[in-house]
């Protein structure tokens, strides 16, 4: 057992956690306890924020069991070669951890991933041994995320999602030579292999649950995955294509993008400085675009310029906009709900609401204005009663007109 003290280790393994970005909680289903009994639902060390669709914020304990760990993946700082503080937690003090977290009202639950010790069926009964306590002998109605290891028997990854809400594998990288030559001790078929394997559990636990009421859940709040951006050579039309892919064939809740972090003692084969942050939110805005504006995967790789990066300085819905002029402008009047949201500034809110409001009567600018944070980015863009832009979408300097002069500290997803 450790020398160090349960507060050092959380610190050491808290921190150790926070390179993982998926951990947010939307999607679950609320877990009703038996009986009025059980225990129920924030600031503070291994306490992380993720917001559910309506805008609540959800804090989670998030740690790691062990930052031990038997692959050296180039980009971890857990890998085995690296010179950083280890520390173990055992299922049991996990569960005393978040029960007194809990209790305190600081969590509404726990995302819990772990280095591999021993082997990763090991590691991964360990992980699930910390679900089956809280959810069997105490009750635990609050949300679990558990970060599930491919390499481990798929029996026990399957056991993962009786207890979790959500379950989680990751790809790491963007392609199999990234990941090939980054992470040597990972396969990407074996990766691959387990998140379908996930998927037809999610989806057969599903059906059983419309055929027999008391059919038990499997991680009713789905799988997720999570990509390293700047570590390798991939380009955001490579990343953009990946993410695509792993939408439609495992049917993921979210494709979460991590831009690399330099860590100390790093492999030489790993990039000197990290990618900017501004590159990671264009990625997660063009998730965005497919997931709720309607754009096709190709579509949104018609954003990037040639050497295949989203552009750094507009969003890639204005980028498409601006490449793709004569689709515009768009009579805000007539146009079906699918071609009001390409235009640029127009959120899916503020569609909706043009679609009820335009049934009662004629819209004007000033009625578009009210809906969008920028009326300047939509005008040319747009056909209202009042107003017809004339001349202005064909203008050669028309990006310059519309990204201000002074970018704004806070980055907003189509506003």
């Amino acid at each position: 057992m450790s020398q160090l003290s349960v507060l050092e280790r959380l610190e050491i393994l808290a921190d150790a956690a926070k390179y993982d970005a998926s951990c947010a909680s939307s999607g679950t289903t609320k877990r009703n306890s038996k009986g009025g009994k059980g225990i129920g639902s924030t600031e503070g060390m291994g306490i992380c924020h993720a917001y559910a669709p309506d805008g609540r914020c959800i804090s989670l304990l998030k740690i790691l069991l062990t930052n031990h760990c038997v692959f050296d993946c180039h980009y971890c700082v857990n890998r085995k070669s690296s010179n950083t503080r280890r520390a173990r937690f055992n299922p049991q003090e996990v569960v005393d951890l978040t029960l007194s977290f809990y209790r305190r009202n600081y969590i509404e639950g726990l995302f819990l991933s772990s280095g591999i010790v021993k082997s990763s069926s090991h590691t991964m009964e360990q992980l699930i041994e910390v679900a089956r306590i809280l959810r069997e002998e105490h009750d635990f109605r609050g949300y679990i995320h558990l970060k599930t290891i491919p390499e481990a028997d798929p029996e026990l990854v399957a056991q993962a999602g009786l207890y979790a809400d959500r379950v989680s594998i990751n790809v790491e990288l963007p392609t199999v030579a990234g990941l090939t030559r980054l992470a040597p001790d990972k396969s990407a078929p074996q990766i691959e292999g387990a998140m379908g394997s996930l998927k037809q559990a999610i989806v057969e636990a599903k059906d059983a649950r419309k055929r027999f009421r008391h059919a038990p859940k499997f991680a009713p709040a789905g799988q997720s995955t999570q990509m390293i951006v700047g570590a390798d050579a991939a380009t955001d039309t490579d990343i953009v294509g990946r993410a695509s892919t792993l939408y439609d064939r495992f049917r993921l809740r979210r494709v979460y993008y991590s831009a690399f972090s330099p860590i100390p003692d790093a492999s030489a084969v790993l990039p000197l400085k990290r990618p900017p942050l501004m590159r990671e939110h264009r990625l997660y805005q063009s998730d965005w675009l497919m997931r709720f504006y309607g754009y096709a995967p190709h579509e949104v790789q018609q954003a990037a310029g040639a050497d295949g990066m989203l552009p750094l300085d507009i969003d890639p819905k204005l980028a498409w906009a601006l490449r793709f002029r004569g689709d515009f402008p768009i009579d805000v009047n007539r146009a079906p709900r699918e071609k009001l949201l390409r235009v640029p500034g127009l959120g899916v809110k503020a569609v909706n609401a043009l679609v009820a409001v335009r049934r009662q009567r004629r819209l004007r600018l000033a009625d578009v204005g009210k809906l969008t944070v920028s009326i300047a980015k939509v005008r040319p863009f747009i056909v209202a009663e009042d107003w017809r832009p004339v001349l202005l979408t064909d203008r050669v300097d028309l990006q310059s007109l519309l990204v201000p002069s002074v970018k704004p500290t806070q980055m907003e997803l189509f506003a």
